[in-house]
């Protein structure tokens, strides 16, 4: 009960008419040994089955894996929307990955600056800084203060 007019768009079409085939040819081989009318009933099934098979519509083609070697591409058809569909969510993301890196350089250079202000007009000169005992004043204070 094979039909040699069918046509395959897909790999996965092909894998599925080759299941059907096997399933049917198990099935036929199993019903030999059922009562004539038991055998008629179920062939009479098959039929009305096979009748009622859905074939899925294609409203544009699925993309397709194209091998070259050891790479492989994704071809998306003809269609320029599509590909247009398939670019911008890249730029998206890249628009959004500057952003961020643009806001934290100005987020760290605006930090610096407050440093630097704090730092020039307050009371200490800047080389109290980075002299040790400042350092161990600070944290003796800061554990008197406490």
């Amino acid at each position: 009960m094979t039909n040699s007019t069918q046509s395959f768009s897909t790999p996965s079409d092909v894998l599925e008419a080759q299941f059907g085939r096997r399933v049917a040819a198990r099935l036929a081989s199993g019903s030999e040994q059922l009562p004539h009318d038991i055998g008629e009933r179920l062939r009479v099934a098959r039929q009305q089955a096979v009748s009622r098979r859905k074939v899925a519509p294609q409203l544009h083609a699925a993309p397709v894996v194209v091998s070259n070697g050891r790479s492989a591409t994704l071809g998306l058809g003809g269609r320029w929307w599509t590909r247009i569909g398939s670019v911008v969510p890249l730029i998206a993301l890249a628009a959004g990955l500057i952003t961020i890196s643009v806001m934290q350089d100005d987020d760290r250079a605006n930090d610096l600056a407050e440093v630097d202000s704090a730092l020039l007009t307050g009371d200490l000169p800047p080389a109290a800084y980075t002299d040790p005992g400042f350092a161990q004043f600070l944290k003796t204070n800061d554990a008197t203060v406490r």
